[in-house]
């Protein structure tokens, strides 16, 4: 049983952390896979958007702690160890400056690590069941993958402060409030409701939204010259595309556009 499934539906395409009996805990497998996935549908100009999901009932318990302590790489030096680390913390910046939109759908779980690459996502769909627990400091660790980043940017910083020295968590409700979470749905319904919004984004202006997100990394940085620079390019490339042309053409014509991502 491979421990990362994809699957596609449409422009849509899921990725799933499938170790449901250890709670979908990464695996350096897992890692490896998905950054190599982010490259390559990054690189399909078929693919509209990405889904990060888990299996069964939790997206993901983080960092499978023992086997990774009982691994090849628990038997190397500090500085080969930090740099095997580092490489495979580059999955964050790739999902975050991905040219697709990427959704989390989050089940159960969230933590350590999996709550990183969750925030690394653009969006969240939550279910009720749905729990974002930093963990790190109950095993020791100061956190990876990007995590102080992304929640400091979404909750700020005394709450991120707060939830990674003690090893907090949030719940769905808490994290609709916050901004950790875009969408709440019923438990039974996170699937379809996730699907749903995954493919209302694919039928999008695809190169647009792709400038939209450089767009939105930029304000993330907080230099509004920065971001009025990049605003400016990426708006007059957007209005030379195909897209913008018949977006306009079928506002004059009172019916919805037909995107093609070009």
């Amino acid at each position: 049983m491979t421990d990362l499934l994809e699957s596609r539906d449409g422009a849509v395409v899921t990725l799933t952390l499938n170790r449901p009996d250890a709670l979908n805990a990464l695996t350096y497998g897992m890692l490896d896979g998905l950054m190599e996935a982010v490259d390559r549908l990054d690189n399909d100009d078929s693919v509209g958007c990405v889904v990060l999901t888990g299996t069964g009932r939790a997206f993901s318990a983080g960092g499978d702690v023992k086997n990774m302590a009982q691994g090849s790489e628990a038997k190397q030096g500090f500085d080969a160890r930090a740099r095997s680390l580092r490489r495979r913390m580059e999955l964050s910046r790739m999902i975050h400056e991905a040219a697709k939109p990427w959704v989390a759908s989050v089940r159960g779980p969230c933590a350590g690590a999996s709550l990183s690459l969750a925030l690394a996502c653009d969006m969240r769909v939550v279910s009720e069941t749905a729990r974002f627990i930093t963990a790190f400091a109950k095993v020791g660790l100061s956190g990876d993958f990007g995590g102080s980043y992304f929640l400091s940017g979404l909750v700020g910083t005394g709450r991120a402060r707060e939830l990674y020295y003690t090893g907090g968590e949030i719940r769905a409700e808490e994290a609709l409030r916050l901004g950790v979470a875009n969408r709440l749905v019923a438990d039974d319904q996170l699937e379809a409701e996730t699907a749903a919004f995954a493919a209302q984004i694919a039928s999008g202006p695809r190169l647009t939204i792709a400038y939209m997100k450089k767009n939105l990394n930029v304000a993330e940085r907080g230099d509004i010259s920065a971001a009025l620079d990049a605003e400016a390019i990426h708006h007059a490339r957007t209005g030379q595309t195909e897209d913008h042309k018949e977006a306009a053409k079928a506002f004059t014509e009172k019916r919805k556009p037909v995107f093609k991502g070009r």
